[in-house]
Order: structure tokens, then C-alpha cells, then sequence
């Protein structure tokens, strides 16, 4: 006798499955108790009796992908997020960005933003914001639009001053942002620099020539073959030497293209690119 597959793991992969085909949002090889507990939550929010129901109304009303996208997504940040990760950037990565006439950033991931104006303030800080280009990516356009906006809730903003102070902060962090009814409104000059994308780590193809590229919290949510896709997918948009930061509970260990990267700050997890 065959035992089957409880009804819920057929309807995810069917539903996945759907969700790749009818919009190309690839979600096959996340890590599938993320996934199992993101599709419950949105099943239950947007009201559907069933994952098979809200599968079939995916694939007829092109309207619930963005509400979808937002539960498969992960959008939780803050500025200067982990402040050891900010100050080991600014200590021991950026004099070695100082060597090169030009920059380029990419923030993978880029959630709504936080991050992004991080590093920008954090160069701007150090000198260096002029003459560095940014790329700001994520699969989820709510988000991209939620990033090149630039505005939060003022009650985030007392945890973001905190961070930025501990990050290093040569500045006060009031002075990239002004208080307009509740929100922080950030300095558009912030993000002159800053090309906003729609990019997927899974399917989509290299930013080349990177000196920096920071995706945080992002690779815990892939199985280990996505990892593996990505972290290759960063060796390849790194230029030699380029540095790589990860999420603190993320680590190049046992990825296949570890050999291509040494430890540069164990504890905050930057790695450097090898030469080829």
C-alpha cells in the first residue's frame, strides 16, 4: 500500500508550481517550512478556504499576486540593523574601498529600504557616497516602491538613531531625514545615486563588476541549492577582492562556491572574493 503525501504538501507544490508559471515568481526552492507557514498566514488573511482556492484565484485575478507577494516575501528590517556588521564595514572594509576612483553596491533583497540608506549614510559619512553607484534589488515591487519612497513610521526612528549610533555615526542621524505628520521622511538625495530594480536571485542573472554587495537575512529562507545558485551568482557580480556580507545567522560554510571567498570578519560575517 502506498501512503500519500498529506493534501497540504500537494497543494503547495501545486500552488508554487502555478504561482512559476502564470507570473515566473519562483518560489520552488525556499525553505519549505518558511513557505508552509507564509502560505497559511495568507491563505488565512486574504481569506480563502483552502490553498487550492487561492491557487485557482491566482491563476484568474493577476490583482491578489502583489497582496500574495507581501506574505512570501520577507519585509521585516531597520536601519543599521546588527550595529557590530555597520561598524566592522566602516572600520575595516571601507579603507579598502577608498583605493578604488569608483563603487559599486548592490543591496540584494533590499526589503523596503532600510538597509540601502544605511550604507548610503554610512558612505556619505565616509566620503565615499559620490562616487559610489548603488543597486538596490528585490523581487517584491511593493517593496521597491516602499524603498525609493524613503519613508517610515517616526516611531521606528528612535531604535535607528540608537543603531546608527553604535554603528559609528559621525553624524546625527536627524540630519538625513525631516518629521512631516508622523513619518521620517529621508533626504532624496539619498538615493540620487540608487537604481532601483525588480531582481530574482533564482532566476535572474548577474550585476557585474560589484565592490560591495550586501544580502542580509535573505539566504536563510532558501534551501540549500538556492543558496548555492546565489552565493555563485555573488561570486560571479563581485570584482577580485570584492567583499560580501551576509546575515548573522547566514555563514559560506558549506556553500559550494565557499573556496572562492576567505573570512575577512568572522564574527560579522564579511567575506572577501578571491582572486580567480
Amino acid at each position: 500500500m502506498t501512503i500519500s503525501a498529506p493534501v497540504e504538501d500537494i497543494e503547495i507544490e501545486l500552488l508554487l508550481e502555478a504561482l512559476n508559471q502564470r507570473y515566473h515568481y519562483d518560489f520552488r526552492h525556499y525553505a519549505r517550512a518558511s513557505i508552509r507557514r507564509r502560505l497559511t498566514q495568507a491563505r488565512i488573511q486574504l481569506g480563502f478556504a483552502s490553498l487550492s482556492a487561492m491557487q485557482e484565484a491566482l491563476l484568474h485575478d493577476a490583482a491578489l499576486l502583489p497582496r500574495l507577494l507581501n506574505y512570501l516575501t520577507v519585509q521585516v528590517s531597520e536601519m543599521f540593523r546588527d550595529p557590530g556588521y555597520f561598524r566592522a564595514l566602516r572600520e575595516q572594509v571601507v579603507p579598502h574601498l577608498k583605493t578604488y576612483p569608483s563603487l559599486k553596491v548592490w543591496v540584494a533583497g533590499c526589503s523596503n529600504g532600510e538597509e540601502l540608506y544605511s550604507l548610503a549614510i554610512l558612505l556619505r559619512e565616509e566620503g565615499l557616497y559620490d562616487r559610489t553607484l548603488f543597486y538596490a534589488t528585490d523581487i517584491n515591487p511593493n517593496a521597491l516602491v516602499a524603498a525609493e519612497t524613503g519613508i517610515y513610521s517616526l516611531d521606528l526612528i528612535r531604535r535607528f538613531t540608537e543603531n546608527h549610533q553604535k554603528s559609528g555615526g559621525r553624524s546625527s542621524l536627524s540630519d538625513y531625514y525631516r518629521a512631516d505628520h508622523g513619518r521620517a521622511v529621508f533626504d532624496r538625495t539619498l538615493r540620487e545615486r540608487v537604481v532601483f530594480s525588480d531582481h530574482s536571485l533564482v532566476t535572474d542573472a548577474v550585476f557585474s563588476e560589484m565592490h560591495l554587495i550586501s544580502c542580509r537575512n535573505v539566504l536563510i529562507y532558501f534551501d540549500r541549492d538556492l543558496q548555492d545558485r546565489a552565493v555563485g551568482l555573488f561570486r560571479d557580480s563581485l570584482v577580485r577582492h570584492g567583499f560580501l556580507g551576509l546575515g548573522s545567522k547566514e555563514s559560506l560554510r558549506f556553500s559550494a562556491h565557499s573556496a572562492a571567498f576567505t573570512e575577512f570578519v568572522r564574527d560579522e560575517k564579511i567575506y572577501l572574493r578571491q582572486g580567480a
